[in-house]
């Protein structure tokens, strides 16, 4: 590959209102957006960085600037994963390269990456915490959800409350919810029981992360989805038995091309495969899409939490999601 160019801007990513979730609220994020010069071609890519192991706005910075020759010098995208550790950088840099080589062959990334053609993704939408009427009221408001996730908080009376407040309103929806390190080993069977009841089809991220030998031996009749136990390839080994699903985020694992691996190897391993994301525009999710077609489940609704999205947008329609090529990719203008 020719030498490149690294460019690095920042943008703030504003919420349209606060989002609660367990130990957290979310107002906006900062996110980098990466872009790629060859001088005839321009690749972009955005990422936000994870919250919860210090990957913020100057620790991706800093790697990218700590990098910045090795990546000029036009690395490929498995040479990447050995230049910048998984992250926020490295997800902005490997969508980039993604593009990158989209524009100079002309061809969409989802081809790329194997797939004849992709498909509208069925994706949840997710529902903050907040007192369980105006939970259900926004369970409402997502008339056309056919799938929702609610976050919890730990907890358990108030978050059992939540997740019936939203079944009673929407008892045609599958609903799964997240509790974001929430609670104990100790609660798990009264949440299970509950969430049993209310017909919830997964439970994402009961436990803290490092807390995951805490489940050997623990038979649940809902799967259970690792989150924030489940970072990066390394990862797929020490879930067998404890979790039922991993879910990958680019911003978590380090892009594309690793999050590929990681949904073969967890295949393998015996694991479904969920992709979700982190605060992010339209940009942002492209990726998550083309990753989402060798999913089992999508969590792609990152972009309709923003005050302002990119044009052109990912489209929402019937439940579902899709990110046309014009976003990101062959169609995308440099």
């Amino acid at each position: 590959m020719p030498k490149l160019k690294l460019g690095v801007a920042v943008e703030t990513l504003r919420l349209a209102a606060p989002f609660r979730i367990s130990g957290h609220v979310f107002d906006g994020r900062d996110a980098i957006i990466v872009t790629l010069d060859d001088g005839e071609h321009v690749g972009r890519g955005e990422a936000s960085g994870v919250y919860y192991v210090g990957d913020d706005l100057g620790h991706m910075l800093t790697a990218l600037d700590n990098a910045r020759d090795a990546i000029e010098a036009g690395p490929s995208r498995d040479e990447l994963r050995s230049i910048l550790p998984a992250g926020g950088a490295r997800n902005a840099v490997d969508a980039a390269l993604w593009e990158l080589e989209s524009k100079r062959l002309s061809k969409p990334v989802w081809a790329l990456a194997g797939l004849e053609r992709p498909r509208p993704l069925l994706t949840t939408f997710t529902i903050g915490a907040d007192e369980p009427a105006k939970m259900a009221e926004t369970a409402r408001a997502y008339g056309d959800a056919r799938s929702i996730k609610i976050k919890l908080t730990g907890e358990l009376d108030l978050d059992i409350a939540r997740v019936k407040a939203i079944r009673a309103a929407r008892p045609d929806v599958w609903i799964g919810v997240d509790a974001n390190r929430g609670f104990s080993i100790g609660d798990l069977d009264a949440l299970v029981d509950a969430m049993l009841a209310a017909g919830v089809s997964l439970i994402e991220q009961p436990l803290a992360r490092g807390r995951e030998a805490d489940l050997d031996g623990y038979g649940s009749p809902i799967p259970l989805a690792a989150d924030e136990s489940a970072l990066t390839l390394e990862d797929v080994a020490g879930l067998k038995g404890r979790f039922d699903v991993f879910n990958i985020k680019l911003d978590k694992c380090g892009g594309l091309t690793e999050g590929l691996m990681i949904a073969a190897a967890a295949r393998d391993a015996g694991l479904g495969v969920m992709v979700g994301c982190m605060v992010c525009s339209s940009l942002g999710i492209a990726p998550g899409f083309v990753l989402g077609q060798f999913c089992d489940l999508s969590d792609l609704d990152g972009p309709i939490f923003l005050k302002q999205d990119r044009s052109p947008a990912t489209v929402y329609r019937d439940g579902t999601v899709w990110c046309d090529d014009a976003i990101w990719g062959v169609g995308a203008i440099a």
